[in-house]
């Protein structure tokens, strides 16, 4: 097996980042939640590229909206017109980008709509944009700024290299979320955030607020921060605008195997579509929804993803194996991957699990 020296040197990679590299691998195995695990990445990031500011944000696996930001940014009081314009952005967007893209390698940077309309103006000179995702769907995406120089080939190949363990630990935290809740523990009602078609807050109800706050904590003395409901109302005016299909929608984990759905539509149709307000809705994140991100997060194949829908309708191996055209050996052998994947061994196991009761 080489020692670092050997593979930074066989792979070209400075030794310094090969040890950055096997810090990261480390990290991503440890376990811990989604939040400490970013703030740990951070910080290993920063000792070995340096950065000025960041986003790192966590993403549906299906839909790639964000949520759940972990930032710190030059103009956090233009948030809603910064999350506005990211998601307005087609150059090096995180739904089609694959590893990591500079800011400082395209042509003519202005043709980055958030850099030009608004990152300039805080002397931001180079973004480096990473996104995180697999087979199974995209697990966050990463923005780092840089205000004095750009970041430079070998800065970029190593941000590059961390793609690949990061995705992998994001999907399986995301997995481990998936619990079976308290029977106590309470169902929140629907709730709906109101904002203006540049994603200022009109009007929220009552209980909106501290949904909210668990989604994204507020630092200690300030007003939490609407960013997830920002994300899916900006994913709105994406698809508005043609630049991405994905729906407006996020599914996201809150607390104690709590999974929620924010969806973003305009209200009212007396006024062009433009200047009508944006209604984000928050609710439990429905069985069937749910079952989707388990699907992915656990990995399972779709004949997998298939035969625990299935399930969870009710049947015997008998019954699944009809609906599938399937034999009842090959239902049973599904089965037993499905158990090993999950770490359950009965079906009630597994659907407690998948479906949080």
């Amino acid at each position: 097996m080489w020692g670092i020296a050997s593979y930074a040197r066989n792979m070209a990679v400075p030794v310094a980042y090969a040890r950055s590299h096997e810090r990261v691998v480390r990290l991503c195995e440890a376990g811990c939640d989604s939040r400490s695990l970013r703030v740990r990445l951070l910080d290993e990031l920063r000792t070995a590229t340096g950065f000025d500011a960041y986003a790192f944000l966590l993403t549906d696996p299906e839909t790639s909206v964000g949520c759940s930001p972990v930032a710190d940014v030059p103009c956090l009081p233009e948030l809603p017109k910064m999350t506005r314009l990211k998601y307005l952005t087609a150059l090096d967007r995180w739904t089609a980008l694959d590893g990591v893209a500079l800011l400082s390698d395209l042509p003519d940077p202005s043709r980055n709509l958030l850099w030009r309309e608004l990152l300039r103006d805080y002397g931001v000179r180079d973004i480096a944009s990473l996104v995180f995702k697999d087979r199974f769907g995209c697990w966050g995406f990463l923005d780092l700024y840089r205000c004095d120089r750009a970041f430079s080939a070998a800065e970029a190949a190593y941000l590059a290299r961390l793609t690949a363990p990061v995705s992998t630990a994001l999907r399986r935290i995301q997995a481990g979320t998936f619990v079976v809740r308290p029977s106590h523990a309470p169902r929140p009602g629907p709730l709906v955030l109101l904002l203006s078609p540049d994603l200022l807050v009109l009007a929220q109800t009552p209980e909106t607020y501290a949904c909210l706050s668990l989604l994204v904590p507020p630092e200690h003395g300030r007003p939490a921060v609407p960013a997830s409901a920002y994300n899916v109302a900006a994913q709105l005016l994406a698809v508005e605008a043609g630049v991405d299909a994905h729906p407006p929608r996020s599914r996201v984990h809150a607390a104690d195997g709590l999974w929620l759905t924010l969806s973003a539509a305009r209200i009212g149709d007396a006024a062009p579509q433009a200047r009508r307000a944006i209604a984000v809705t928050i609710e439990e994140t429905s069985p069937t929804e749910r079952l989707a991100v388990f699907a992915r997060a656990f990995a399972l194949s779709p004949r997998e993803g298939d035969l625990l829908s299935h399930l969870a309708r009710g049947g015997d191996n008998h019954t699944m194996a009809c609906r599938m055209s399937l034999s009842e050996l090959t239902v049973q052998d599904h089965l037993k991957s499905i158990f090993a994947k999950t770490s359950t061994n009965t079906r009630g196991m597994l659907l407690a699990r998948a479906l949080g009761a």
